[in-house]
């Protein structure tokens, strides 16, 4: 079955439920809005919004897709060291240094898309999964199926939003100590 254009009118009606929510997230935390919230702010029937999205964690994800899509394509081919080049402890440091920064501007939508183990079933974990599992195969790191989730771990949202808000740490903190540990742990291999 064709793929067909999006009409004008469901066009809008997105564009205006992600604006809305991307507000609503910004300015309450995804964890506190609701479908009912989103769909008054954009000034749609609550049909309309659950025709496309079936709960909050679709929306946000909606939202994070395009900033997500850009970082992949960084590590696929942009420059080193984040991009293909670099030595894995280097990549794996200016991957934990992209997602601080991708934390930083959008924890609120991460927060709304990582609802129990739906963070596992993301695209996007899929594919920072495979990133890490493949400089840790680079790094020849014996065994690397069993460091990937926790070299993954500080990059969950929530884990970040307590560092921030609660412990009170920067970025930049949080980022050189994820560095730290991809270079103590990818080094000593190489």
């Amino acid at each position: 079955m064709e793929d067909r254009p999006e009409r004008a009118d469901a066009a809008r009606n997105r564009r205006r439920v992600l604006d809305a929510a991307s507000e609503l997230f910004a300015e309450r935390g995804a964890r506190n809005v609701t479908m009912g919230d989103i769909a008054a702010a954009a000034g749609v029937g609550r049909g309309t919004l659950y025709r496309r999205y079936p709960d909050i964690a679709a929306i946000a994800t909606a939202l994070l897709d395009e900033h997500e899509r850009e970082l992949q394509e960084q590590l696929i081919n942009g420059a080193p060291p984040l991009g293909p080049g670099a030595e894995p402890a280097e990549r794996l440091a200016a991957f934990y240094a992209a997602m601080v920064r991708l934390l930083e501007n959008h924890v609120h939508l991460v927060l709304g898309t990582e609802v129990g183990p739906a963070r596992f079933a993301t695209g996007a974990y899929g594919f920072w999964r495979l990133h890490v599992r493949s400089l840790l195969v680079a790094a020849k790191i014996d065994q690397p199926d069993t460091l990937i989730e926790p070299l993954l771990a500080p990059l969950a949202a929530d884990v970040y939003d307590y560092q921030r808000h609660e412990r009170g740490l920067t970025p930049d903190q949080i980022t050189a100590g994820l560095q730290q540990l991809a270079v103590i742990l990818l080094t000593r291999h190489a």
